[in-house]
């Protein structure tokens, strides 16, 4: 409640005129626009949410590859209303050429693929510009490793794109306050392994992988930080030998997240496993472990975690 009164409070802030043409920087582009888009298409569940928060669901023709992978909670299935869902999963250039969209908000692995049907590139010809969202740019170019700076950075630009600066300054501010308050977990840093999905090998985030940060600003440590990928699959043999402290469920599609943890605790396997051995698991849901307006509260849920696996 508090943060649906506080984003109301954010939409009804006066917005400063911005001038257009207005150009940002999208991973290794810069895409300029002539004006704000009319019929915004966003891809996933957290780059909607994204939309959402900024007050751009007037500015959208639909969104799309959500219900083929995740569920609609009460919050968001709220939030969007009657904006329609254009494809389950990701769409195809036939689909948002048919929904007339003027721009498409979404990133590698969210939505697009290197090489595929739908990028930026075999875009432009039609005229919908691209917005890639900043944690994936690790699958076109070099970035740093990730941070909520990747957030802030997409919601600042998107306040650009849309004319509403002021939201989006706003946003962050919010945002910024709510992590500084933040308890603190001590003086240790708990190591924490990322189990998205898979048992014959887990699929799980690396060093360019929004958990990273999220675990950073809770206080503990991802023991693949050092892993230059983004989301990725490796062995089980690398997770024992890391031995992780607590264990981080993506709570997301047909595997709950109470049938991932019982694969670990019933596993012989991992019956040397810090976290196994002492019950430590902590679950988000998808939309608070990608990028997104859940990573504030996401921070607090895990920081909870961390203290409890401390005491």
């Amino acid at each position: 409640m508090i943060r649906r009164i506080l984003s109301l409070a954010i939409l009804a802030l006066p917005t400063t005129a911005q001038a257009f043409p207005v150009t940002v920087q999208s991973c290794d582009r810069q895409v300029t626009f002539a004006e704000p888009p009319r019929r915004a298409v966003s891809n996933d569940v957290n780059l909607t949410e994204l939309m959402l928060a900024l007050g751009l669901r007037d500015r959208m023709a639909g969104y799309t590859g959500i219900s083929g992978w995740k569920t609609l909670d009460e919050r968001l299935r709220a939030d969007i209303q009657q904006l329609p869902e254009l494809s389950p999963r990701y769409p195809g250039r036939e689909v948002l050429l048919g929904a007339d969209a003027d721009f498409y908000f979404a990133g590698w692995n969210y939505g697009m693929n290197v090489g595929g049907e739908v990028t930026p590139d075999t875009l432009a010809p039609f005229g919908i510009p691209v917005y890639e969202l900043s944690e994936s740019c690790i699958h076109v170019m070099e970035k740093p490793k990730a941070s909520f700076e990747d957030l802030f950075n997409d919601a600042r630009n998107l306040g650009k794109i849309f004319g509403v600066p002021d939201r989006a300054e706003a946003l962050i501010e919010s945002w910024r306050k709510d992590l500084a308050a933040q308890p603190a977990t001590g003086a240790t840093r708990p190591r924490v392994f990322v189990y998205d999905s898979g048992e014959d090998a887990p699929f799980t985030a690396g060093r360019y992988a929004m958990p990273t940060a999220l675990i950073e600003a809770a206080g503990g440590v991802n023991i693949l930080e050092d892993f230059a990928k983004s989301w990725a699959t490796i062995g089980w043999e690398e997770v024992i030998a890391r031995d992780p402290e607590v264990i981080l469920i993506v709570d997301y599609g047909e595997v709950t997240a109470e049938q991932k943890r019982d694969f670990m605790v019933s596993n012989p396997a991992f019956a040397t496993v810090t976290a196994v051995r002492e019950d430590n698991f902590v679950t988000l849901d998808y939309v608070a472990a990608t990028p997104g307006p859940r990573n504030i509260e996401a921070v607090g849920i895990l920081a909870e975690a961390f203290a409890r696996a401390g005491e």
